[in-house]
């Protein structure tokens, strides 16, 4: 496969981007890195992230955008800047790979996908699980009817963070679910789709006098059921009890936690059970060791050489981010 000349457009303290670049460093077979650009004052408000960027070429966002030899960007800078930078990036005929979940303005984010639509670009959002191997081995489990008919998705994301953290939450419409909730959305909105409610249920802790809704829940009621979000930023011990549940008619599948961390990446334990009765051992297994970045941008370079096709189609990705601020409080 040919290589692929990239670029990458900002980082942030609480969020992926300097995952991103690193593996595209370490993917040199794959893609051939450009440069990048910082904005946002992103160099005075995140010096401890520098340092994997010393000694790459830094660029202007201008020149990124007008070289053309460069075939793909990732955007990476803070959430609410994501949709202004991806929509230069679209309307410059660069194909993209994201940050989750796009800035906080609906308008923009369909004028991007529309942009994405009429140049046939790809683009790929980052959310954390579409490349876990077990939360994959699950879909596919659904897809392929071994559950039967799903009826419920109870999906978390928890995690402790300190009081600057749950205090920056405030930037974004419902804040921790806008933030983490998204993952979890997109595995509920991909697995059982466009629920017929969504009861958004966000609130703030209190803890350290913080107003922001530390505190995110969403629950989405559909034909046959009720599947839920949470994802709480004040929780101790939270990262270990991140889980996804899928219940089915015919099995059920819990993934608990949805990564553990070792030496090299993660791994992943599912359990299952199938019309068993109550005393049944469930059935578990586990992944080797993995990257969850490797898989995830090996798949966006697959993707632009046209050896794949997009799993998450622009529609797709358009009806989850109206379901994720829908599920923040969101009046669409």
């Amino acid at each position: 496969m040919k290589k692929i000349k990239i670029a990458q457009i900002g980082t942030s303290t609480n969020s992926h981007g300097n995952d991103i670049w690193t593996t595209l460093l370490k993917q040199p077979d794959i893609f051939e890195v450009a440069g990048y650009a910082f904005l946002e004052n992103e160099r005075e408000k995140f010096p401890e992230r520098m340092g994997a960027f010393e000694g790459y070429p830094e660029m202007s966002v201008e020149q990124i955008l007008n070289d053309p030899e460069i075939e793909a960007v990732t955007v990476e800078t803070e959430e609410i800047y994501l949709t202004k930078y991806a929509l230069m990036v679209a309307n410059a005929g660069k194909h993209m790979h994201m940050e989750k979940p796009g800035g906080r303005e609906l308008a923009d984010f369909e004028r991007l996908i529309d942009i994405l639509k009429s140049k046939k670009l790809v683009f790929s959002i980052g959310y954390m699980y579409r490349f876990n191997p077990k939360i994959q081995e699950a879909l596919e489990k659904v897809k392929n009817g071994e559950l039967g008919e799903i009826y419920s998705v109870e999906a978390h994301m928890n995690c402790k963070h300190n009081a600057i953290v749950r205090d920056w939450l405030e930037a974004f419409p419902g804040g921790m679910m806008f933030f983490l909730g998204c993952h979890l959305i997109d595995l509920i909105y991909r697995i059982q789709g466009e629920p017929l409610e969504i009861l958004p249920l966000s609130c703030s802790t209190g803890f350290d006098e913080l107003s922001a809704k530390d505190f995110g829940m969403a629950v989405f009621r559909y034909r046959n059921g009720v599947s839920f979000a949470k994802t709480c930023a004040s929780e101790c011990g939270g990262f270990l009890r991140r889980q996804l549940v899928i219940c089915g008619e015919k099995g059920t599948i819990e993934i608990k936690p949805l990564e553990v961390g070792a030496a090299g990446g993660q791994y992943t334990v599912m359990k299952e059970s199938y019309l068993a009765d109550w005393h049944t051992p469930l059935i578990e297994s586990q992944t080797d060791i993995y990257d969850r970045y490797n898989d995830m941008m090996k798949n966006f370079a697959y993707m632009v050489r046209g050896l794949r096709e997009n799993p998450y189609s622009y529609d797709y990705e358009l009806g989850l981010y109206k379901t994720i601020l829908k599920a923040c409080g969101v009046k669409i």
